[in-house]
């Protein structure tokens, strides 16, 4: 039997084992998202080795964009023995969707900036009139507006 067998997981052993920071595992404890652990008497935490598991979780959770409050909901969900599949399936349906609505964004964002760069001048650009892209045209421009 190991060492971390017997008294478990120290928080830097725990954290190492899943690649985050030990204030990382400090802040899910604090989030409720990891059970509080035993302590020791000198009060060091000692994490079972189902907490390797549950961090995972958490962090691949993160990584598809899910909120700690919607993270907390799944493990609640998992904690009952239940299969969190339906309580996932709505919470990636509804990030899909919001996936999908800031590439939207991304889209016309991109689209109005490749605009702006199609309206400036050639390189003997005078300095442009304050509040606009453009230098002052006779006429004006209407590729420049303010």
């Amino acid at each position: 039997m190991t060492t971390t067998a017997v008294r478990g997981l120290r928080v830097a052993e725990l954290a190492a084992a899943v690649g985050v920071r030990p204030d990382t595992v400090r802040y899910y404890e604090r989030a409720g998202l990891l059970p509080p652990p035993h302590r020791t008497a000198a009060g060091y935490r000692q994490y079972a080795e189902a907490a390797v598991d549950r961090l995972r979780f958490i962090r691949g959770a993160q990584r598809l964009g899910l909120r700690l409050a919607d993270i907390r909901t799944l493990l609640t969900v998992r904690d009952t023995g239940t299969c969190p599949c339906e309580p996932a399936e709505e919470l990636l349906r509804r990030r899909l969707a919001e996936v999908d609505a800031q590439i939207a964004a991304l889209t016309e964002l991109r689209s109005q900036m490749a605009a702006m760069a199609d309206a400036l001048p050639a390189a003997d650009c005078p300095p442009p009139s304050p509040g606009t892209w453009c230098p002052p045209v006779e006429g004006g421009d209407p590729r420049c507006s303010s």
